[in-house]
């Protein structure tokens, strides 16, 4: 397997390890994301999905073709970029 999916992953664990499950109640990194997800923030939900789907990409034969979506993301983690890029429908303007 390629390393696709590797820097949602690191930014997985970094929020994990930042998270006041590990810090203020001693559990371990695992048993957040496992038992106490509802105690993580926002941030870690969001990134242990896209992390879920960047995976499930990889094995998708579907996807092959398609691209994989999720991996865009790990990309845009990788850049350190926080906003998604916008775009637009074809066939739409702005008509301020």
């Amino acid at each position: 397997m390629s390393n696709y999916c590797d820097p949602l992953l690191a930014a997985l664990k970094d929020c994990v390890l930042h998270s006041d499950c590990v810090i203020k109640k001693g559990n371990l990194p695992s048993e957040c994301i496992k038992h106490h997800i509802d105690e993580l923030p926002e941030e870690c939900r969001s990134l242990r999905l896209a992390a879920f789907e960047c995976k499930r990409g990889m094995l998708d034969m579907r996807k092959r073709f398609r691209g994989n979506n999720a991996g865009a993301t790990a990309a845009r983690v990788k850049e350190g970029s926080a906003s998604a890029p916008t775009a637009e429908l074809p066939g739409t303007t702005d008509v301020s």
